[in-house]
């Protein structure tokens, strides 16, 4: 990275500095919740120990507390090229979903359909299918391929037709690191006149996300798994936030984007929301905020495909490891999905773990995906690279797995 060494980034994440059975602790687990820069915890405690209040009061506190509220808002606003008043905070991104997928009911009748895909992490497709359930509802899922991880994009037309009033989409699949064709999945939706709602969950921490290019109606990511805590951000197109019912409180507030937020929130949280923004954004150089996250991506991308192809190429050469999704020469995120035959996925990690070497396994709420993959019973091993992450860590990765496959 040219602007900022890698050595200066680790230096910046205490955890980085654990050791387990006698080794330094290797993370690829970012794919589940990356680890914290100390920048981003400073500002949850400064906030905590010197602002904390509740919001609208007449006093220092209340009055800081809005006032850092307004801030996370541009900043995260900036983050997704929106506007301040489109950007709504939440417990998490399953949650806001929820919240969403209930106002937005409101408006459908019976009959009407939505459509999700088999990529999708079960945060993108099981509030819809559940709005289905209650209000009578048609969920149609377009198909995965599960030779190259990626979508069925004749499918994809065949599902959307004159009903079609949702498109809900993951913009990056978190088990495989497949990135979808969101655009052309918009032009999709627009063309049959549906709203179009985009899970970038997985995709905020390694492509900048922009709502405008993505001519998205709603947008959803969540701060934990980019250097932050844990706390969901929703954006939602300011015409459609100000029209929609949101279920909500009487004394709450009717305006956008406050009436999509339910009671208090982790003030604490929203505040380390815009410092994990200002973080990456700080890796980066140029005069605005969105300028230096734009740069700042580019770098991590470059040094995180060049550690994907490093793992994918050591782990697809080995007998008896198998890899899935799309292979390094397409656009994909540096987290790889892979099995050891004929040992469990939690077996994988444990042994990985004793080397400390930290992955995750399972099915990672992508249930459909692992299913389809036919790995319903011993899942997957997931590893991910961060912007911590070092060469020396993946070749730990590599040998760990060699010595579990021989």
């Amino acid at each position: 990275m040219s602007s900022v060494s890698l050595a200066d980034i680790r230096a910046q994440f205490p955890a980085l500095e654990r050791r387990h059975n006698g080794h330094s602790v290797a993370y690829f687990d970012g794919p589940g919740g990356t680890q914290v820069p100390r920048h981003v915890g400073d500002a949850m405690l400064d906030y905590l120990y010197h602002h904390n209040a509740n919001t609208e009061w007449a006093y220092p506190t209340s009055a800081e507390t809005d006032e850092a509220i307004a801030d996370a808002r541009q900043t995260l606003a900036d983050f997704l090229n929106a506007s301040p008043s489109e950007i709504a905070f939440g417990a998490n991104m399953t949650t806001l979903t929820m919240h969403l997928s209930r106002a937005l009911g409101r408006r459908l009748s019976r009959g009407d359909e939505i459509v999700v895909t088999e990529l999708d992490h079960h945060a993108n497709s099981d509030p819809w299918r559940q709005l289905a359930q209650d209000r009578d509802l048609c969920v149609r899922t377009v198909k995965m391929i599960p030779e190259t991880g990626q979508l069925d994009w004749d499918d994809f037309e065949r599902q959307i037709n004159t009903r079609t009033k949702i498109v809900a989409m993951g913009a990056a699949s978190n088990a495989l690191g497949t990135i979808s064709d969101v655009a052309r999945a918009s032009g999709m939706a627009r063309n049959a006149g549906a709203l179009f709602f985009v899970d970038a969950v997985h995709y905020a921490p390694h492509s900048l996300p922009n709502v405008r290019a993505f001519d998205c109606d709603f947008l959803a990511c969540s701060a934990y798994k980019f250097y932050g805590p844990h706390i969901g951000i929703l954006y939602g197109r300011k015409d459609l936030l100000d029209e929609l019912d949101f279920p909500k409180l009487r004394p709450a507030h009717d305006n956008s984007p406050d009436k999509v937020e339910t009671g208090t929130l982790s003030h604490e949280g929203i505040v380390g929301a815009a410092a994990a923004v200002d973080f990456l954004a700080s890796i980066g150089g140029g005069s605005t905020r969105r300028e230096r996250l734009s740069a700042a991506f580019e770098e991590t991308h470059a040094s995180g495909s060049a550690l994907f192809a490093s793992m994918w190429t050591g782990l697809s050469s080995m007998s008896g490891v198998r890899v899935y999704g799309p292979d390094p020469t397409l656009r994909r995120t540096p987290t790889i999905a892979f099995t050891v035959r004929g040992v469990h996925s939690r077996n994988v990690a444990e042994h990985l773990a004793d080397a400390g070497v930290f992955v995750s396994h399972g099915d990672f709420y992508a249930m459909t995906v692992v299913e389809r993959l036919g790995l319903a019973d011993e899942g997957l091993v997931r590893a991910g690279c961060a912007v911590y992450t070092t060469q020396n860590e993946v070749d730990r990765l590599v040998e760990g797995v060699r010595s579990i496959a021989r």
